[in-house]
């Protein structure tokens, strides 16, 4: 399992400064869940942990290595993206060529009966339904999209997963069960996950702790319970008594 770890990570937008010296350390089999106003950085910083962005200043740990250097590709990172980035001209899934779901596991030559006895399964978990094989992405729904998006990243058995808002689009009832394959996944595959989410019940089920953002800083990383009943700033408190997410906090049953 791996640790992550980021120190005074800075990165500006012409005058605006996205990220601001923001620190924070991620236990390696964390499942972490990042949550904030709109455009507190919360997004830019998983780009930046991916190498999609480039910092002004501050590192990057991976593992207690710095990667400010490391290319895209090289970290072992996984992004699901909010929105979708899926091939267009692909279809969902094709065992015997590239698609959607399989492009990882050909380019690593795997054969396509490995590919269809690993895949179908996990298809299957997430709701991909046979159906939509067949189809490429401008013939599927949000909320479908974004099961492919997310089967995707699963087939890649990255070191870290990083996942913007994906299950924004996923309807109630599948969203309770997206929750628990996300949950398996990242338990089964021993991967540290930063989640990020505007969805407070998503964050307050799933989270290990939270990260609560605020203008480019961390203001406070702790288990859901020790956030609401022990605030560091004003901020916090207030984040979590106020109902902006279209509902109250609950403390989570553990």
């Amino acid at each position: 399992m791996t640790s992550l770890s980021l120190r005074r990570l800075t990165k500006k937008f012409g005058t605006i400064t996205a990220v601001d010296q923001a620190n924070l350390d991620v236990n390696g089999g964390e499942f972490l869940v990042i949550v904030g106003a709109s455009g507190c950085g919360k997004t830019t910083t998983l780009r930046l942990i991916a190498g999609l962005e480039q910092p002004d200043s501050g590192t990057i740990f991976i593992g207690g290595v710095p990667v400010n250097d490391v290319p895209v590709g090289r970290r072992n990172v996984q992004m699901i993206f909010q929105n979708y980035a899926l091939w267009p001209h692909m279809k969902v899934f094709d065992e015997s060529r590239y698609s959607n779901l399989s492009l990882p596991l050909k380019v690593r030559k795997w054969s396509s009966d490995k590919i269809a006895e690993f895949l179908r399964p996990l298809a299957w978990k997430i709701g991909i339904e046979e159906s939509f094989f067949k189809r490429k992405p401008g013939e599927l729904s949000g909320g479908q999209q974004q099961r492919v998006a997310l089967g995707r990243a699963m087939v890649t058995s990255p070191r870290i997963m990083l996942m913007d808002e994906p299950l924004s689009n996923i309807d109630p009832p599948n969203r309770l069960k997206m929750r628990q394959e996300i949950l398996a996944f990242h338990k089964d595959n021993r991967l540290t996950t930063l989640y990020v989410t505007h969805n407070l019940a998503d964050g307050m089920a799933m989270a290990d702790r939270i990260a609560v953002m605020h203008e480019g800083r961390f203001e406070q990383a702790d288990t859901p319970d020790y956030l609401m009943r022990h605030p560091a700033t004003e901020y916090v408190a207030d984040f979590f008594k106020a109902d902006q997410f279209g509902h109250r906090a609950i403390a989570p049953q553990r």
